[in-house]
């Protein structure tokens, strides 16, 4: 996993490169990372893109600083969890090929805050942790403030690797 204490550093970046190389290297892989949503020059969301080209919403700015029951945010960020599950949630739950004659590589970009309002995600994210035909190769945050159960669990895993990035 790839670990920053900063935004903009280019965790995702780092992510792209490796994922093009082995992909052009015929390595077996699937995921998903997150990319800015920029319009004018300024910051509106953030879009969850496959690996295979798919592309929707994870957040948007809202104007609006009433929440309502129905509404996760962090910040100013409105997240649109039903986009974000019906993007992932089907390649994650078909990552793991059952056998470990041909590992797969997994790429999940990020697991935050934004990522972890989704049980469900959160419930994929541990079956394919525990797939001993997958390789994951992910992005999480550096724990600021009150800490995250799944990002400190991943943390704490003795076959994980953390790389912080600066």
């Amino acid at each position: 996993f790839v670990s920053s204490l900063f935004l903009g550093v280019g965790k995702t970046t780092l992510i792209q490169k490796v994922t093009q190389a082995l992909k052009s290297s015929g390595i077996p892989i699937d995921g998903f990372y997150t990319e800015e949503v920029r319009e004018g020059g300024r910051r509106t969301g953030f879009d969850v893109v496959t690996l295979s080209g798919k592309r929707g919403p994870l957040s948007r700015v809202s104007s609006d600083s009433s929440t309502s029951r129905r509404e996760y945010r962090v910040g100013q960020y409105v997240v649109d969890l039903v986009s974000f599950e019906q993007l992932v949630l089907p390649m994650l739950r078909n990552v793991n090929p059952g056998s470990d004659a041909e590992k797969k590589i997994c790429v999940i970009d990020e697991i935050g805050k934004m990522e972890l309002f989704s049980q469900a995600f959160i419930q994929a994210v541990r079956q394919t942790l525990a797939g001993s035909g997958t390789v994951v190769l992910g992005t999480i945050p550096v724990p600021k403030g009150k800490p995250l159960d799944l990002v400190e669990e991943i943390r704490s895993r003795k076959d994980v690797k953390v790389f912080n990035v600066s």
